[in-house]
């Protein structure tokens, strides 16, 4: 089933019945309306209270919109870029709004290199920040749930490679939180000490990692 937006714009849209007794209105990535709606309403009422509430969902189809093509720009250090294919390209390169790469394996060797170079460089600095830090292993793999993890028995870092896609104050971040744990192993209040004195804005950049 497809509605019309008023300025043209086709949705298509799927009923799902269910035993709630409300009516719930969302989008998913495909840009597809789903409704959630009670058994005993009719698809004429489900049609007409599209139709009332137009601009809300509207809006709602915009953000997700926005979102799915979001997903699909370059990300490195918090800034995002078009990606831009060119097989004639050599290298990849950077220009206004575009990140141009002879094919998608070049750039994501590149985001890895940059990614290795970033973390190993910002290590070195975080260190600065403490004294007497034991010896240890930095490693990187993707994961979904934790920005880093510090194994401190094994002495091994191991850092999120969905980080390089944010600003370099949150990996700073994220570097100081794993090595404060060779010092404090729980989230206690004098780990969360420890942060602040070498990165005093972490409740900001925490929030920004939430987002």
């Amino acid at each position: 089933m497809i509605y019309t937006f008023q300025d043209g714009t086709e949705v298509e849209y799927e009923i799902i019945r269910k035993n709630n007794k409300n009516i719930y209105f969302r989008f998913k990535d495909d840009l597809k309306l789903y409704i959630s709606a009670p058994m005993y309403v009719s698809q004429r009422k489900i049609e007409e209270l599209i139709k009332e509430n137009e601009t809300s969902i509207f809006k709602m189809y915009q953000s997700r919109e926005d979102k799915v093509n979001d997903d699909k720009k370059f990300k490195i250090l918090g800034r995002k870029y078009y990606i831009v294919i060119d097989e004639e390209a050599t290298e990849v390169s950077f220009q206004d709004k575009n990140v141009v790469a002879p094919s998608y394996q070049a750039l994501d060797s590149y985001l890895n290199k940059e990614m290795l170079r970033v973390f190993n460089e910002e290590v070195e600095l975080a260190k600065k920040c403490f004294s007497h830090l034991p010896e240890f292993t930095l490693r990187t793999r993707k994961m979904t749930t934790r920005w880093g993890v510090n194994d401190t028995r094994k002495k091994i870092i191991t850092l999120n490679t969905e980080l390089i896609k944010h600003d370099i104050s949150a990996i700073d971040y994220v570097i100081i939180h794993e090595l404060c744990h060779f010092f404090e192993p729980n989230h206690s209040k004098d780990f969360w000490t420890l942060v602040k004195q070498a990165c005093p804005n972490y409740k900001e950049i925490r929030k920004s990692l939430r987002n």
